[in-house]
């Protein structure tokens, strides 16, 4: 088996290897949610760190890797002897796949055995096997919701709980969590987001002689990756021992009052929700300073704490992108700085942090502040993982070990608040003439699809699934019950009791007697919006108020974890502006940039819509369509919109009508009749749910 590629190899992202290394410090820290493009190093880097972390030692032959010293009382295994074996081994890394099924994640109990013979049979899944290591999640935004809180739950507990029907079992399972994501494939909930206890957002460098540093190394390890890890040993080793001395250095670190109040000030001056991010800071600012050796907290570790904890805890709004406002943060740690000393860091002298000569300074150490990095963006002994640079083939800027990741220096300059421009971007940009504003997003009226479908889990349609209310039973698939019918199944094997032979209380069953729940709940959908962005919306100035309504339908439709997809049509033709996809928020970015003239093409923007449902019909079938057109029904140019709405037959769609003033000639009612679609008036969409409440 290969080694994996080194952590210390892995160069630039200095806030993503500080925010790991924090974690396997202080496993209450609560873990990393890393964002960013593909192709930055996100899980090289996350499978590197693994190898890094101190091997645990275990009682022998239990499955959930208690500690010896310290046994669960409630493990399946259990309960241990004082004396029992123990055994020595590596942290381990589990990697959670996105299709992974609920029993898959938190175990599974052989219900069959449990109710014939009173056994509890249970296998354990992932968490288990994470117990006291690192549990990977790649792509954790696509991940099914409810997988998600199950391991949100278990990260905060410490306990995995798995209960199935009157059968219960739990286990310890604590372990480092760390999940990626792609924000263009889709975003997590805010709720979600507040469960990770730190966030790092990774970009490629831009930089020529960076990227190809990155190829160097990439070439050099997929070509004899035994020797390119024995190259980065020494460093390595070192890594992992400055990790293992934190850690024991980690409970004698000391948290002082002064310093705990200047956090809260802090997490308060951002107008976070609730207390987490107040425990997250505090934690992190503990394992920072304990990283760095000190014993005490100082201000540089609540600023590094801060940085980290804080960007996605500020999201007001679904389309925000996480961000932190660092002089805003600097102000507030200004205001709420101890008048006096609180530790010995804090006085002046050769150990005060701000002492350059200090071998204790962060900003030697590679963790600068934003302040420290603007002097000296380019200092060749920055490495975030503390040790000096000059390793093998090291460049004079870090990058990334696969696909690059540039520092923090290289970010634009401005407040950190908002997203970098990208070059991809430039297609959507238009000249501020061209585009109209977006209003304030309010709530529209539910739009679902009629019949109950078997797509995916949401919050929109009918659905049947494994999740919903239980409305009958049926047998089980090939592979088994994912979930037992106890009535069900005794109703099945109740009138064969006497042929079997039943003589007693308990009751013999047979794997052919098994019934699984049939669930009725709601699924989620493809909602295409298709908008008219012609001269003739644009001249009667109604362009914001149509961007408006479809930014709150957007908003709806992350609410209900539908994807979106955006088809623009104007001037010659139509365009696909947003592929179907999770991420609501790339729709909401491409509808703030959509540019208002020329002609209208309806029927192209009809045809353009029928074949990108067509596409997505043989990507994802089970997923049921939801048009929404949004237009005053003109047709100024193009072809035949009859002959375009009849391709869209059987497809559930909603027309709304843009048409404004005292004359309006129906355009948009024909449109829909054509569809057999329903037609909304654009100024009722924020008017219809306040009228129903009135009328009830």
């Amino acid at each position: 088996m290969n080694p994996a590629y080194p952590f210390s190899a892995v160069v630039g992202l200095d806030d993503l290897k500080l925010a790991l290394v924090l974690n396997a410090v202080s496993p209450r820290t609560g873990g990393v949610l890393v964002r960013g493009e593909k192709g930055t190093a996100k899980s090289t880097i996350v499978r590197a760190l693994a190898a890094q972390l101190p091997p645990v030692t275990v009682v022998a032959g239990c499955r959930f890797h208690c500690d010896p010293a310290v046994p669960d009382p409630g493990c399946p295994d259990g309960p241990h002897e004082p004396d029992a074996a123990r055994a020595r081994r590596a942290a381990s890394l589990v990697e959670l796949p996105v299709g992974a099924s609920e029993d898959r994640l938190v175990g599974s109990l052989d219900l069959e055995r449990a109710l014939t013979e009173g056994v509890k049979a249970f296998e354990p899944g992932l968490l288990a096997a994470a117990h006291r290591g690192v549990l990977y999640v790649d792509e954790v935004n696509l991940l099914h919701d409810h997988l998600v809180d199950l391991l949100l739950d278990a990260a905060a507990l410490g306990v995995c709980y798995v209960e199935r029907e009157t059968v219960s079992v739990r286990h310890a399972a604590r372990f480092l969590l760390v999940g990626t994501m792609n924000p263009e494939e889709g975003e997590l909930r805010p709720q979600l987001l507040d469960r990770f206890g730190l966030t790092v957002e990774v970009r490629a460098t831009r930089e020529p002689g960076e990227r190809a540093e990155v190829v160097r190394r990439r070439f050099a390890f997929d070509a004899h990756p035994e020797g390119f890890a024995a190259q980065w040993a020494s460093e390595e080793a070192a890594l992992a021992e400055r990790i293992a001395r934190a850690r024991a250095a980690l409970p004698a670190v000391r948290l002082p009052d002064a310093r705990l109040r200047q956090i809260t000030a802090v997490c308060a001056g951002f107008e976070v929700d609730g207390l987490r991010a107040d425990l997250v800071t505090a934690h992190a600012a503990v394992a920072h300073a304990a990283w760095q050796g000190r014993d005490a907290v100082t201000r540089e570790d609540v600023r590094v704490a801060a940085r980290l904890a804080l960007p996605h805890r500020r999201r007001r709004d679904p389309f925000d992108a996480p961000g932190l406002d660092e002089r805003l943060l600097d102000d507030l740690l200004d205001r709420t700085e101890p008048d006096g000393p609180d530790d010995p860091d804090d006085r002046d002298g050769p150990g005060r942090p701000d002492d350059p000569d200090d071998p204790r300074d962060p900003r030697s150490d590679g963790h600068q502040s934003e302040r420290a990095r603007s002097d000296d963006s380019r200092s060749d002994d920055s490495r975030s993982d503390g040790s000096q640079s000059g390793g093998p083939a090291a460049p004079s800027h870090e990058i990334s070990g696969e696909g690059g990741g540039g520092p923090a220096s290289d970010a634009p300059p401005g407040d950190g608040t908002g997203p970098i421009p990208r070059p991809e971007d430039a297609a959507h940009q238009v000249a501020p003439d061209d585009v109209a504003a977006v209003g304030t997003p309010f709530r529209v009226p539910v739009l679902r699809v009629a019949g109950v479908g078997e797509g995916v889990a949401g919050r929109r349609s009918s659905g049947r699934g494994r999740h919903g209310r239980t409305i009958g039973a049926r047998l089980p698939g090939g592979a088994g019950p994912s979930a037992i019918d106890l009535s069900a199944t005794l109703l099945a094997a109740a009138p064969h009791q006497v042929l079997r032979g039943r003589h007693g209380p308990g009751l013999i069953l047979r794997r052919d007697d098994l019934r699984e729940p049939f669930r009725e709940g709601r699924e989620g959908n493809l909602v295409l919006f298709v908008v008219d962005a012609s001269g003739s919306m644009g001249a009667r100035r109604r362009m914001t108020v149509v961007k408006t309504a479809v930014l709150s339908l957007l908003l709806d439709a992350y609410q209900r974890r539908d994807k979106v997809g955006l088809v623009v049509f104007r001037g010659r033709g139509a365009t696909v502006a947003l592929p179907p996809t999770s991420s609501v928020e790339a729709g909401a970015a491409r509808l703030r940039a959509l540019p208002t003239g020329g002609r209208t093409p309806l029927a192209e923007g009809l045809a353009t819509a029928a074949e990108v449902l067509r596409v997505e019909r043989m990507r994802d079938p089970d997923r049921r369509p939801l048009l929404v057109v949004v237009t005053d029904g003109r047709a100024t140019s193009g072809g035949d919109v009859t002959r375009a709405a009849r391709a869209l037959t059987g497809v559930t769609s909603v027309v709304v009508d843009c048409e404004s003033g005292p004359v309006r000639l129906g355009l948009a009612g024909a449109l829909a009749l054509r569809l057999g679609a329903r037609v909304l008036p654009l100024e009722s969409l924020g008017h219809l749910v306040s009228k129903r409440r009135k009328a009830g």
